[in-house]
């Protein structure tokens, strides 16, 4: 197997965990822009070949590693919502960040706005959701992690009067898997 991406993507680092985490072979190469555009049709990382196989989004090769392990993905439908819900925020906090790029901020835009707002609430629904209480074998709590670690090393969010949030950050921390595939690492 091998999978494309870049350190600082949590969904590539997501991927680079569980690899480690089911003690999966798998080659890891790095991608930028141009690669992504030319290898993946969705044009993003990360984007895994496996023989004849290609998959170009994260949550498919979540799945396609634990079949691949024989071990279950997510069990549970409220499982699924926190991790969909762990997505929709990342994904919206992504999409500000690289926008910025091209001087295009909530300020400017109502819909902007919203998707800023969509950012907080999400962390203050995360602040009170039992996900806190997992370890980083749960699918979502890794996702999770991935997600905050993101956002603080890219200064995107803040977990000031969010001390449930920055617990769980400061636990993950302490995980060998997760130290070393930290962004800033």
């Amino acid at each position: 197997m091998k999978l494309y991406g870049s350190y600082t993507s949590p969904y590539v680092r997501h991927c680079r965990i569980v690899i480690d985490q089911l003690g999966l072979e798998c080659d890891f190469i790095e991608a930028d822009y141009a690669m992504s555009a030319e290898k993946s049709p969705s044009m993003k990382v990360p984007f895994l070949e496996d023989g004849d196989l290609q998959l170009t989004d994260s949550t498919s090769i979540l799945l396609h590693f634990y079949n691949k392990s024989g071990k279950p993905f997510i069990s549970s439908s409220e499982d699924m919502d926190v991790y969909a819900m762990i997505n929709t925020v990342l994904d919206t906090a992504i999409n500000l960040f690289l926008l910025e790029n091209d001087d295009l901020t909530p300020e400017s835009s109502n819909y902007l706005t919203r998707q800023a707002s969509r950012i907080e609430k999400g962390l203050d629904a995360l602040e009170n959701s039992s996900i806190l209480t997992a370890d980083e074998n749960n699918i979502g709590a890794t996702r999770l992690i991935c997600f905050l670690d993101w956002a603080l090393f890219r200064n995107r969010i803040s977990l000031d009067g969010r001390p449930k949030l920055q617990a769980f950050v400061d636990r993950m921390n302490t995980s060998a898997v997760i130290k070393k595939t930290a962004p800033a690492a």
